[in-house]
């Protein structure tokens, strides 16, 4: 099974209500769909959205990468020799995390259907289903409590909420809206995205802790590099700490499990390049008894569709933050995984299970 032809294209899909975090403001689902064509007919698909403040990739980094590096690099490689075509496409350029995913998942379709397995399958098949929590974007505390009860009377049981923008304690009077709101059965992530300093981290912890506000835990609190500090907000509180922007690579895993610097682990494929190096991550982390979540960009049910398949294949993977698709105003893609509010289960159909994809465009540029 030879790579015959790589292609791209545009997509975009506007978002229901604007997704709001520390970090940045997203209205719309832009990505760069990546389709692999083999020399058996196999089609594989994947997809990379631009995250410049996470990855620092855009739309024309994406796009670059792949038509004038990547694409040379593989064409004519043989799927049977797979290893080899992950070392080559690791190794074609410097970063670039987006880009390499795409390719990635693109590959692991084609291996999947040329095995006649659903990926997950393929890749270990633990479990088949998976059940998702849904993001409540950062606003002020009654238009998140309100969001909140929305989501929670739609039955999503785990809601994860943003937080690190403006004030700490504008964050506490945020989260104390939303458990008044949607109630004590409910179960609350928090996510930062780097918005406190360390003192404030531990400082808010503690207060929710001691507020009995029944955290489940609490991602990225400080600065991605600040590796101590994620360690000392780890130290000095209870609450479960989780790891997420700074966890890119398989080494940057090894260098948090192995100072203990975090309790969890959100592995995202646009971070890891892939499913190839997030399985690396996660087996890492099962050695050190550390559990993981699979979280996404702002992307489709296609690049959700993979990492889905990579979440249902693997025991240590517990969580799920697989719910940027339901943001969408409509559903681009026929096939994939399928949502039952918060129940994910997949078609039988092997690899992605992606039949086509609606409203491509090719892309017009090539830088």
């Amino acid at each position: 099974m030879i790579i015959e032809n790589i292609e791209t294209f545009k997509q975009c899909v506007p978002l229901t209500k604007p997704f709001k975090t520390a970090l940045r403001t997203v209205a719309q689902a832009e990505s760069i769909i990546v389709k692999i064509t083999c020399d058996n007919g196999i089609i594989g698909w994947g997809e990379a959205p631009p995250t410049h403040v996470i990855t620092g990739d855009s739309m024309g980094s994406i796009n670059g990468a792949l038509l004038h590096v990547i694409k040379p690099v593989l064409l004519g490689g043989s799927l049977s020799a797979y290893e080899r075509l992950f070392s080559l496409l690791d190794n074609s350029i410097i970063a670039n995390p987006s880009a390499k995913a795409a390719v990635d998942m693109a590959i692991y379709d084609c291996l999947s259907q040329s095995a006649n397995l659903p990926l997950y399958q393929y890749l270990g098949g633990y479990r088949d289903t998976l059940e998702t929590d849904f993001t409540v974007s950062v606003n002020d505390p009654d238009e998140m409590g309100e969001d909140a009860l929305r989501y929670a009377k739609k039955g999503f049981n785990v809601l994860k909420v943003k937080v690190g923008k403006d004030d700490p304690d504008l964050d506490f009077q945020r989260i104390r809206a939303i458990r008044q709101r949607a109630g004590r059965e409910i179960k609350l992530r928090l996510d930062a995205n780097q918005g406190w300093s360390v003192k404030e981290a531990v400082r808010i912890i503690r207060r929710l802790e001691d507020a009995q506000l029944d955290i489940e835990l609490i991602e990225q609190p400080v600065h991605r590099t600040d590796i101590r500090g994620l360690k000392a907000v780890s130290d000095a509180v209870d609450i479960p700490i989780m790891a997420d922007e700074s966890i890119f690579s398989p080494q940057d895993a090894f260098e948090l499990l192995r100072t203990r610097s975090t309790d969890l682990i959100n592995i995202k494929l646009m971070k890891s390049g892939g499913i190839h190096k997030a399985l690396l991550i996660n087996k890492m982390a099962e050695m050190c008894g550390v559990e993981c979540m699979v979280g996404s960009m702002i992307e489709s049910k296609l690049g959700l569709t993979a990492a889905a398949h990579l979440a249902a294949s693997q025991k240590n993977i517990t969580r799920c933050d697989l719910d940027a698709a339901l943001m969408l105003d409509y559903d681009p893609v026929d096939g994939g995984i399928i949502y039952q509010g918060r129940d994910i289960s997949f078609p039988k159909q092997p690899g992605l299970g992606i039949a086509n994809l609606k409203g491509l465009r090719g892309i017009v540029y090539e830088g």
